[in-house]
């Protein structure tokens, strides 16, 4: 597996999170950010025992290369 940081939160107060990669082996974006806990937004999601929901603040899809034109912003 081979990851790729596309960039991490230039707001962030301990520069830790949120961090958005690429897995150029699988072809996927892995996402670190605060897990959500919320019961009540829980609740809203169909989401299996086996998966978790992270939390990103919105401007973090500037990271995402379809969103900014095809190049990662490598922070």
């Amino acid at each position: 597996m081979s990851l790729h940081m596309l960039g991490k939160d230039p707001q962030s107060k301990e520069g830790k999170s949120a961090t958005v990669y690429y897995d150029d082996v699988s072809d996927r974006y892995l996402v670190q950010g605060l897990k959500v806990l919320d019961d009540e937004r829980l609740s809203q999601l169909d989401l299996p025992a086996h998966e978790t929901v992270v939390e990103i603040p919105k401007y973090m899809v500037e990271f995402f290369p379809e969103v900014n034109g095809g190049g990662g912003a490598v922070v």
